[in-house]
């Protein structure tokens, strides 16, 4: 009897095995796929540092610091009550925006950036007034395309000043002189033409007849044991 079930068994110990050897393998597999989903997971999450990415104690280089530091249209974020001052009695969500606006470093200490392009663009802003007054708006705001450094307002006022001041200055002295001149030519009739151009505190000229004479006498170049140079009305040493 023990013999005639001896292959029936062995047929189910077999059977049996070879069904632990397949759920073993299949546990082994998720198993696997587990660990590689999971390995995965983290190489995804994981953060990868870039080549060109800095250390916390690396410096950075000049040009690259002035780059982005100089005169540009950058964002900032602006109030809108700063944009819309009148509109104080309102609320709004949000209370600020990402405008494109010019600021910057320039390289003159009287200089500011300043836009050199402007043009608008349109939000859709919520905006409150009380409790149960509120409503989505449309707002305008100008956003700077181009800069450029240029004087600061109260430098440029003052420069106006200075040149008002000396222009003022200028006509003055030109009305001085002009004014001068009338008195000349009204003392002065006919008005002549000046005896030396170089030395003219050694003539003498008539007003009436134009004639040009010498200050000096020969008297007056004797007593020095000088003689008189009629041509030049200079005392000049005697010729020997």
């Amino acid at each position: 009897m023990f013999e005639n079930k001896s292959p029936h068994l062995a047929a189910w110990i077999l059977k049996r095995r070879l069904s632990l050897d397949w759920i073993s393998n299949t546990m082994n597999f998720i198993d696997s796929l587990t660990l590689l989903f999971l390995t995965l997971s983290a190489v995804k999450s994981a953060h990868i540092p870039k080549a060109a990415e800095r250390g916390p104690h690396d410096v950075i280089p000049l040009i690259e610091v002035y780059n982005k530091s100089v005169c540009q249209p950058r964002e900032l974020l602006v109030e809108i009550l700063q944009e819309y001052p009148e509109e104080v009695e309102h609320m709004f969500i949000p209370s600020c925006v990402v405008l494109t606006r010019c600021a910057g470093y320039c390289n003159d200490e009287m200089l500011q950036c300043m836009p050199a392009s402007i043009y608008n663009v349109t939000m859709e802003i919520k905006r409150i007034k009380s409790q149960r007054q509120q409503n989505d708006v449309f707002m305008s705001f100008s956003e700077h395309s181009a800069c450029e450094c240029r004087l600061k307002k109260e430098v440029k006022e003052q420069k106006e000043k200075k040149y008002r001041k000396e222009k003022g200055k200028g006509l003055k002295r030109k009305r001085k002189k002009n004014r001068d001149k009338t008195i000349h030519d009204a003392v002065c009739e006919p008005c002549c033409d000046h005896c030396s151009e170089r030395r003219r505190r050694l003539f003498v000229q008539d007003p009436v007849t134009c004639r040009c004479s010498c200050k000096h006498t020969d008297a007056y170049c004797k007593e020095r044991q000088q003689e008189l140079n009629e041509r030049t009305c200079k005392c000049d040493k005697p010729r020997r």
